[in-house]
């Protein structure tokens, strides 16, 4: 196998027949076939060459070798390893679509193009500073029996792998054959010990130029998904599932310009946009009812947008709709409006909570005052209408940065490079008897996607319809 990253040439070497992997006589794996003494003797030769061209480095190079550089100080002396994760199995044989672990993607660079089974692994030189390196299973040249006896890698199954020194150019990064890194006497391993995936996870807290620029482009694409979602209203009510063909459709256009959802696509009309994490899709939409839209594309870099927007079905929000519709509006607009530098995180919360405790005190719901539901020790009636929080850190991950210490989230100060979702929402069920009978079965949520800039919040999905009269515009341009 080459660990030089050499062409594949036309070979003039054969394969013995004892070459390829032989098959016990008990296997089970069914769909396997032999292969006669004429293939593996030719199997090898007749090939064009294919040069190896050398790339520049990526963009995001500059800015991994950065981030890789915080994690070498952080933690000097220790022998880290950062493993890309392996395929997932869906079903038997079958994979699940391979997407590297968040924080190797962050530390490298690579992103769609990252190979399973990856390790980066950071070499202590002493008492400070580290040698860096990518371990990655390189491709096999076509002497080898790998390059059509393995479905799971060979190139002839699943096109050409990178070769350790293409990849070492396009990351800027040192690289090695998986078969030469040795696992033992690691210090820290990530996901296995606490303080190193607790500080790759705060890493990302704040995002650099690349990381801005690939949400915005997120946000761009998800923009597009959702306009092409009230494009097809008309096709999309026709359906008895018109739930799913609204997750059709956003997702041919996040597979089109981007790579993958971020997250799995909610599309709930009607009752079931009360249930907050309904991803079921499998309901009618219905004219008549709102349908909620949680959607984001993930794009090749592996950013992913968070956008939700509610839509009348019918192109027109009724009385009782607007009104619960504008106060998530307005109790957005209140949590965009605390969203300062110096501010806590948890502002957010109160700020839309706020605005929520209050008209549902106006509409006659709560069984106390607003200020009393307000208080965190006795109240929080108004939470059985918005059980969830206002807020939560995005990039890589749609739940970004995870594993921070509790102290730099929820109860962190939003700084200037943070990236974050506003999300209010409002949902009475259809069996809710605590409220009056023409509030049930509307489900309201607006989520936005926010960039502390140094002087204040940015909203990155801006140009997505928000209030309900640009909403209803919306619909109205899109289905002439």
């Amino acid at each position: 196998m080459s660990t030089t990253g050499d062409s594949e040439t036309t070979g003039t070497t054969e394969l013995a027949p004892e070459a390829a992997p032989e098959i016990p006589a008990n296997s089970t794996v069914n769909r396997r076939q032999g292969f006669g003494d004429g293939f593996l003797s030719t199997i090898s030769t007749g090939w064009a060459e294919r040069p190896e061209v050398l790339p520049p480095p990526r963009e995001q190079a500059t800015f991994a070798a950065r981030r890789r550089d915080a994690v070498s100080a952080a933690f000097p002396g220790k022998r880290l390893i950062l493993p890309a994760g392996p395929y997932q199995v869906r079903s038997n044989d079958t994979d699940y679509p391979f997407r590297a672990h968040s924080a190797f993607s962050h530390l490298t660079g690579w992103a769609t193009d990252s190979v399973p089974d990856s390790v980066l692994v950071f070499e202590p030189t002493g008492e400070s500073g580290h040698d860096v390196t990518l371990y990655f299973r390189e491709r096999a040249d076509r002497t080898t029996a790998e390059f059509y006896a393995n479905p799971s890698i060979g190139e002839f199954w699943i096109g050409p792998r990178p070769a350790l020194e293409g990849v070492a150019a396009d990351l800027g990064l040192a690289t090695a054959h998986i078969d030469s890194f040795e696992p033992a006497d690691a210090d820290l391993v990530l996901d296995e010990d606490a303080d190193l995936t607790r500080f790759v996870s705060e890493l990302r807290l704040h995002k650099d130029e690349y990381e801005l620029a690939q949400l915005q482009l997120a946000v761009d694409v998800t923009a597009d998904g959702f306009d092409d979602i009230v494009a097809n209203l008309a096709r999309i009510v026709e359906h008895p599932r018109g739930e799913r063909v609204v997750e059709g459709v956003f997702h041919q256009r996040a597979r089109n310009d981007g790579n993958w959802e971020g997250y799995d696509t909610i599309a709930a009309s009607g009752p079931h946009a009360c249930y907050l994490h309904w991803t079921r899709n499998d309901g009618a939409v219905a004219p008549g009812d709102l349908i909620l839209i949680d959607a984001g594309v993930e794009v090749d870099s592996l950013y992913t947008a968070d956008i939700t927007r509610t839509i009348p079905v019918s192109g027109r929000f009724s009385e009782v709709q607007r009104r619960v519709y504008e106060a998530v509006r307005e109790a957005a607009d209140a949590a965009f409006a605390a969203a300062q530098p110096g501010a806590k995180f948890s502002d957010l919360n109160a700020a839309a909570w706020d605005v929520i405790a209050h008209r549902l005190e106006e509409w006659g719901i709560l069984p106390v005052s607003a200020e009393e539901s307000l208080d965190p020790v006795t109240g929080h009636h108004h939470r059985r209408y918005m059980v969830h929080g206002t807020s939560h850190h995005l990039g890589l991950d749609v739940h970004d940065c995870a594993q921070a210490r509790r102290e730099l989230y929820a109860g962190g100060t939003l700084e200037p490079g943070m990236v974050f979702t506003i999300e209010p929402g409002l949902y009475f069920q259809i069996d809710d008897l605590t409220v009056p009978e023409e509030y049930r079965g509307i489900g309201v949520r607006i989520e936005d996607d926010i960039f502390m800039a140094p002087d204040g919040p940015v909203n990155l999905s801006s140009a997505i319809p928000r209030t309900a009269d640009e909403v209803e515009a919306w619909v109205a341009r899109l289905n002439p």
